[in-house]
């Protein structure tokens, strides 16, 4: 193998693990943006890597239109769930109770509406989840069953 393919190969690898690395799209139009460039320019790489373009021009070319893209669609358009750099600030704050105002509030409201998300003590566990789920399916919204602010409101406006 040549020098020159085997950079390319080199390249091309590490932007298969950008791309790993950032796919996830988010709910917010910055983590769109944001995670859009990256998984663009990654692309981008493996785009110059294999023609008449260089690897920068491919990286610039992806990262300008991902990061568009991102930032011109909204969350029902492109979401492929939380970046990769805020999991686990979500696994910190529900491990440190953080939130448990609202999920206390979800729980109640939920109760109220006839689902089951157990008893509101402010914890999400399966069966807040469960009705969470259960609760985004039939109102048509996004399905995560993750607890938000944003829930809660929609909730609280169907008591």
């Amino acid at each position: 193998m040549t020098r020159s393919l085997a950079m390319r190969c080199r390249n091309i690898a590490l932007s298969l693990m950008l791309v790993l690395s950032l796919a996830a799209c988010g709910s917010t139009q910055e983590d769109r943006g944001l995670s859009g460039a990256g998984i663009g320019a990654a692309a981008g790489a493996v785009v110059g890597a294999v023609t008449g373009l260089s690897i920068v021009e491919g990286v610039i070319i992806g990262a300008a239109a991902g990061g568009a893209t991102g930032l011109l669609t909204d969350k029902s358009q492109v979401n492929l769930g939380d970046p990769v750099w805020k999991k686990g600030d979500k696994a910190q704050a529900s491990a440190a109770g953080a939130g448990s105002d609202t999920v206390r509030g979800i729980q109640s409201g939920l109760g109220k509406l006839g689902y089951d998300a157990g008893p509101a003590d402010g914890k999400t566990g399966p069966k807040t989840r469960a009705a969470i789920r259960q609760y985004q399916e039939r109102n048509s919204l996004l399905v995560d069953g993750q607890p938000s602010d944003a829930l809660l409101a929609h909730i609280q406006k169907q008591i």
